[in-house]
């Protein structure tokens, strides 16, 4: 074959088609990792990389070898500092990643948010009824690990009397925020930031500041139960939806934590293949 033969405009055609997949990729990989690192303490540890990098870059455009070299052992131990540093969120990470489950359908997700929802709206009917105050954030992508260490560790099975019974008045879990993670409540009493917000209407009280507060630094979504009135609220993404019905909370609760039914995936659509084709006779008789 003469390299006249060979049809090089379609070679260049794949490797700018593979030079894209890469750069997708990657920007994939680094969008992950942020949302995992949001809402840690991993965060403002970047500022402190940010700060070496631009102290290396003065020192490399002013000739200050000293204070280049130093800088560069500082970047050569990097590596190994950073995973002492960061050890929490890469286990958390890692973790993540084996409970994938790249094999299973959607069912079993289907049923943890529906067994999530169903604790939820018992325990917001109880408590609306009557008046006893709540506050529920529930993590969704932007992790709460630093609200999560301000908490009593429960790491319990949602339910609606256990909801019940850590908010009822005058018991020791009552006071602060249940935050619940991967379907289970991770911590209760837990301290969430109060919003300055002026739009908040001065009816509401700290339960509703810190619902707020919570949805305006991450993606949490957050039910408070009012003492006063029992009116259910839910915040999300910076915004306060109050006064809510049953119907309306319910609606809202399936659109953002119960995910489409997968029914199946491309491992059993592979496995399917292999599988005996039943007749027709097969069939009808089922």
């Amino acid at each position: 074959m003469s390299l006249a033969s060979i049809n090089w405009s379609s070679i260049f055609v794949w490797q700018n088609l593979m030079n894209v997949i890469d750069i997708l990729a990657v920007w994939f990989l680094i969008y992950k990792v942020i949302m995992l690192l949001r809402g840690t303490k991993a965060v403002q540890l970047f500022n402190g990389i940010l700060i070496i990098i631009a102290i290396k870059a003065v020192s490399y455009v002013l000739n200050l070898h000293a204070l280049s070299y130093i800088v560069d052992q500082a970047i050569n131990w990097s590596v190994v500092v950073l995973v002492v540093i960061f050890q929490p969120e890469i286990r958390r990470a890692l973790e993540r990643l084996g409970r994938n489950q790249i094999f299973a359908t959607g069912h079993k997700e289907n049923d943890d948010a529906n067994h999530l929802i169903e604790g939820l709206d018992k325990a917001i009917q109880y408590m609306s009824k009557r008046r006893i105050g709540a506050l529920i954030t529930i993590q969704m992508n932007t992790g709460l690990e630093d609200y999560i260490e301000t908490g009593i560790p429960l790491d319990a099975d949602v339910s609606g009397e256990l909801l019940i019974n850590i908010f009822i008045p005058n018991t020791p879990l009552h006071d602060g925020a249940v935050i619940i993670r991967d379907n289970k409540i991770a911590v209760a009493a837990a301290y969430l930031p109060l919003s300055e917000s002026n739009m908040i209407p001065k009816e509401l009280g700290t339960r509703h500041r810190a619902a707020v507060g919570i949805s305006e630094v991450t993606d949490a979504l957050t039910l408070v139960v009012s003492e006063e009135t029992g009116a259910v609220t839910i915040t999300k993404n910076s915004q306060l939806m109050h006064n809510l019905s049953r119907e309306d909370y319910l609606k809202f609760l399936h659109v953002h934590l119960d995910p489409p039914e997968v029914k199946n995936n491309w491992w059993q659509n592979f496995l399917g293949f292999f599988k005996p084709k039943q007749s027709k006779e097969e069939e009808t008789k089922k």
